[in-house]
């Protein structure tokens, strides 16, 4: 007699520990915790003060591109979890990096001040040179949890971590800290995520240097590493020109138009990749063809739910920022419609890039996000001639549709 095989269900439902309800809860609670505190600090403090914090960030974000190791996605990715020494010497990597990356940022406050025309507030980038170092000094039980899919766990760290930056980053602006509360809420969120990591997740790395054991790891890590230099340029060039050409109020403005659109679009699929990588590996690792048709579900669906919400949000871009921010945020609203297509050939490229590096292609990342430095390098130019801002936004919508583009045709070839 013979039996017939139902195909299985790709996602998990309920409320088990590897439940993808989970991975959607995270996603709504942080992400929405994120939006609250960014629009309420944003409508407390002015875009002048976001503009002062988001060079702080935007130092942040340079220095842990150039360094990134690209360790946390090969212990996902790779066959075998580390062994307890493998991952000791993640940790004593990641740790040394968040220190050297610190030591860096605080050297380099007086040149950012002169660059970004801080009026002497180099204390923000003095401060932020602290997010590196506790970040790094998380446990690697965090990415081995990741790697088995226990994502209850990982949605309570993250949602605890959230509503202590949320509410200690408000609290600090209504109290008169300025820009300092979205980067004083940020590093209390971090340590607590840090110190939790290493008292609820297991196994727990021997603490003490140890640099041998994982070269098997480098392989897979350099082009991680490579992708993040490259989208360091993609993601952070527009802010660079716009905050040392213009300042930071307009930088503030063009921060904010940008993190809206962020929010209600790439956060989400962010979000979800951090539960795509790990399950299109797992199916991966049982057979090419499997992870192939888990695949093609979630495109779909992430491009039907996309297209939706970037028709919804460009019609209702100017009632938007005037009830939430208020009328001294109405000149961002051009820039706005332009992001809302931006973050959404964004998110698909989450879906795109998780599944790539999910399968061992992270090569083909790499070379997406090359082509679209280059496709910004020939378009930029002209484009600010003639249209000014917003030719540097469409600019960037462009790039990232010929990121998405190859990635498309490089998944076509994994067939």
């Amino acid at each position: 007699m013979r039996v017939m095989r139902l195909p299985a269900i790709p996602i998990k439902a309920g409320f088990g520990p590897g439940a993808a309800t989970w991975v959607l809860l995270q996603q709504v609670v942080v992400r929405g915790l994120v939006a609250v505190k960014f629009l309420v600090i944003g409508r407390i403090l002015g875009p002048s003060a976001i503009g002062l914090a988001s060079v702080a960030l935007l130092a942040v974000a340079i220095a842990e591109a150039l360094s990134d190791t690209g360790l946390a996605q090969a212990v996902i990715q790779g066959q075998a979890p580390p062994t307890r020494q493998e991952a000791g010497a993640v940790w004593t990597t990641l740790a040394t990096r968040g220190l050297l990356i610190g030591v860096l940022l605080v050297a380099s406050a007086p040149l950012m001040d002169a660059q970004f025309h801080l009026g002497g507030a180099i204390g923000l980038v003095q401060l932020a040179a602290l997010l590196p170092l506790l970040r790094g000094l998380a446990s690697p039980a965090y990415f081995i949890t990741q790697r088995e899919r226990h994502f209850q766990h990982i949605a309570a760290i993250e949602i605890s971590s959230s509503v202590l930056d949320c509410g200690f980053g408000i609290a600090l602006a209504l109290a008169g800290a300025g820009p300092y509360s979205l980067l004083l809420g940020m590093m209390i969120g971090e340590a607590f995520k840090s110190v939790v990591t290493w008292i609820a997740l297991s196994p727990r790395p021997p603490i003490r240097l140890r640099w041998s054991g994982i070269g098997h790891y480098v392989g897979f890590s350099r082009w991680i590493w490579a992708s993040s230099v490259i989208i360091l340029i993609t993601n952070q060039f527009d802010k660079v020109v716009v905050g040392k050409l213009l300042g930071p109020t307009q930088l503030g403005a063009w921060q904010m138009s940008s993190k809206l659109a962020q929010m209600l679009l790439a956060d989400a699929a962010l979000a979800l990749s951090q539960y795509l990588f790990p399950t299109f590996a797992a199916h991966h690792r049982g057979g090419p063809q499997s992870a192939a048709r888990l695949f093609r579900l979630y495109l779909i669906a992430a491009v039907a739910g996309l297209a939706c919400v970037v028709i919804v949000l460009r019609f209702a871009a100017e009632p938007l920022f005037s009830f939430v921010l208020g009328a001294a945020w109405l000149s961002a609203v051009p820039l706005f419609r332009i992001f809302v297509i931006n973050m959404a050939i964004s998110a698909l490229n989450s879906v795109l890039a998780s599944y790539l590096r999910a399968v061992g292609d992270a090569r083909a990342v790499t070379v997406a996000s090359l082509l679209q430095v280059a496709t910004l390098i020939v378009s930029v130019p002209p484009s600010l001639h003639l249209f000014g801002v917003t030719g540097v936004a469409w600019s960037m919508t462009f790039g990232l549709a010929s990121c998405a583009a190859w990635m498309l045709y490089r998944v076509a070839r994994q067939k």
